[in-house]
């Protein structure tokens, strides 16, 4: 299970391109605007501790399906075209990411149903006596998508890379300054990678992980955010963006001589040749395309979709497939970030006001068919790390207007809406998804209630996450994808307040907080560690810049019949079946199949229908 949970600094893809002609481009680079090779220096070679016990694991199951057959076009699509395929700097953190991510590899991974470590880049590794550093053996098959060998030059330079002022990338900086203190050189095919404290061994392999960048083919200077945003750079995975048609649609390809294809943890995955990414930027047209036969799959977390439209001829013939498949994977954020520095926001009691004024547990009582739950904090699914006494703040009329009156918000208007000194209480929410419509209505209708108006404002996906990264929002709907470990700095820590392209959304500022997130970064013992997280998400309840929304432990999806999953469907942490967020490509397409449903569809005959309630993993 690719870790792609991780930030944008440490899930850095880079995709194939340029096919050099020089054999020994190992250290050449190529620039990106004429082509012309510069010879590169060789790092220095430090020592190797004498005392290294070396570790690996080829012994958990594989998880794979061996009937899994190679072939076919997976036709995807997306609401947005990404303004950038650089995997770092300006607007490099969009939803497009998530295809990036899933086709770039690390140094080791987890193994998606025991939680345990697995070699990718790295075949062993080492844990140095001073609990902070990790040596890694890189396999020596190891290639770039361009046919240029991976070395320890190329994680050399990914430190200096992503602490390059040019890439204009805080999180990036930060990251491989203060976390990532040092990487160093042992060999031509060992390295070491040094954070900043001790860790348990298997977190401390999750965050010295580093992704590393191709250093034959950057050039960095104040020039590369512009040169680079619409090259295609070399990656190490399966997959390689080929095609990049502007507004229209994006194409990656198999690498069919993908140096890692038979591997024990990679055999029998990533099994379409093609992977293409059209853009259709309505959830309902998309789901139109879905059902006259050009997009492959369709996930179907949204009940409606669920419930009501998966059904009809193309799923009584059997044409079409349901899934719903339970999973034990860390929930994800989802829910509203306030921004303090907007003026409305700097009162804990409007926050706290705002929390009672949103009828939650009425849209999933009735617009969801109760088929999700009500979250309660932020980074909820990690045993021992999450807060399990916070109860989020539920819709409470007498409540609200207790805590708007001590904010001095106490009259209204003729419509009901709150008013002071001559100023509504009114709020903007910027969304980037029309299935969140009707839900957003609810929540709006139900709020004058309490005198507040919201102004929804549906936007372009991609103008939604650059405004949000922009800080131009007063509260934003997010949900963002798990992590390892709770991790709280990004979101949360002063250092990425009151600045753009940063993840601290509600801009909070806040010593007490900051402390406990220091300390829980800084924090060696598991328990310690645990229970600071815990305070910290108490911490957060109590400032009310997070208002949670919803839980859900499950992923569903609609597929024709051709496309094929194994026998067990899905794993224990995967959290999903099919691209963009997947990365585990267990699926395959049939072929066969495919001819024999399409020769069906033209003659009217039909299948058993297919629903699939897979609670294997199941928490009750």
């Amino acid at each position: 299970m690719r870790v792609k949970y991780l930030p944008i600094y440490l899930c850095l893809l880079l995709i194939a391109g340029c096919v050099f002609e020089d054999d020994n481009a190992d250290a050449q680079n190529v620039s990106a605007e004429t082509n012309t090779v510069v010879e590169l220096p060789d790092y220095p070679v430090s020592p190797l501790p004498d005392n290294l016990v070396w570790e690996t694991n080829n012994e958990d199951p594989v998880f794979a399906s061996p009937n899994a057959k190679k072939g076919g076009v997976y036709r995807d699509s997306l609401q947005g075209f990404p303004l950038t395929i650089r995997s770092a700097g300006p607007d490099a953190n969009g939803i497009f990411a998530n295809y990036i991510r899933s086709y770039q590899m690390g140094l080791t991974n987890i193994h998606p149903n025991t939680n345990n470590p697995i070699p990718e880049l790295a075949t062993h590794w080492a844990f140095a006596e001073d609990g902070v550093t990790v040596f890694y053996k890189l396999d020596p098959n190891a290639t770039w998508s361009d046919g240029v060998s991976v070395t320890a030059d190329d994680f050399i330079f990914t430190r200096e890379f992503m602490r390059s002022e040019y890439i204009i990338d805080p999180f990036a900086n930060n990251w491989f300054t203060n976390e990532i203190t040092d990487v160093q050189k042992h060999g031509q095919h060992i390295i070491s990678v040094k954070y900043v404290t001790p860790r348990p061994e298997n977190d401390l392999l999750f965050y010295t992980n580093v992704i590393p960048v191709a250093r034959h083919f950057h050039k960095l200077d104040e020039n590369w955010v512009t040169d680079y945003n619409w090259l295609i750079e070399p990656n190490t995975g399966a997959y390689t963006m080929t095609t990049v048609d502007k507004g229209k649609y994006i194409e990656f390809s198999r690498n069919e001589d993908w140096w890692a294809k038979d591997y024990r943890y990679f055999k029998n995955r990533y099994n379409v040749d093609k992977i293409r990414v059209s853009i259709i930027r309505e959830i309902q047209t998309s789901f139109n395309h879905f059902l006259k036969g050009e997009l492959d799959t369709f996930w179907m977390v949204w009940p409606d979709y669920w419930h009501d439209k998966a059904r009809g001829e193309q799923y009584d013939s059997g044409y079409i497939h349901k899934i719903q498949f339970y999973n034990e994977a860390p929930q994800s954020i989802a829910g509203l970030l306030l921004n303090v520095d907007v003026g409305l926001f700097n009162d804990v009691n409007v926050r706290y006001g705002l929390a009672h004024s949103l009828n939650i547990q009425k849209v999933i009582d009735t617009l969801l068919r109760g088929d999700y739950a009500r979250e309660n904090t932020a980074f909820s699914g990690y045993p021992g790390y999450t807060n399990e006494d916070i109860v989020a703040r539920k819709f409470d009329l007498d409540k609200a207007d207790l805590y708007f009156y001590e904010a001095g918000w106490s009259q209204r208007g003729p419509d009901g809406i709150r008013v002071k000194n001559g100023q509504r209480l009114s709020i903007n929410l910027p969304y980037g998804q029309s299935n969140l419509t009707e839900r957003l209505v609810l929540l709006r209708e139900e709020a004058k209630k309490a005198g507040v108006e919201i102004n929804l404002q549906l936007v372009d996906n991609s103008a939604f996450f650059k405004n949000l990264l922009e800080k131009k929002h007063q509260v934003a709907y997010l949900s963002l994808t798990s992590d390892f470990r709770p991790e709280y700095w990004s979101l949360f820590h002063s250092e990425n307040a009151h600045k753009a392209n940063t993840n601290n959304f509600s801009n909070i500022d806040e010593p007490e907080l900051d402390r406990l997130i220091d300390e829980y970064r800084l924090g060696t013992e598991e328990e310690e560690r645990k229970r600071l997280s815990r305070e910290i998400q108490q911490k957060i309840h109590d400032l009310g810049i997070y208002i949670p929304f919803f839980k859900v432990p499950w992923t569903r999806d609609s597929y024709w019949r051709w496309i094929k999953l194994p026998e067990h469907h899905g794993t224990r942490f995967g959290k999903y079946l099919f691209p963009p967020v997947s990365d585990l490509g267990l699926f395959w397409i049939d072929e066969d199949v495919k001819l024999e449903t399409l020769e069906a569809m033209e003659s009217g005959r039909s299948f058993e229908p297919v629903t699939i309630i897979d609670e294997t993993y199941r928490i009750q």
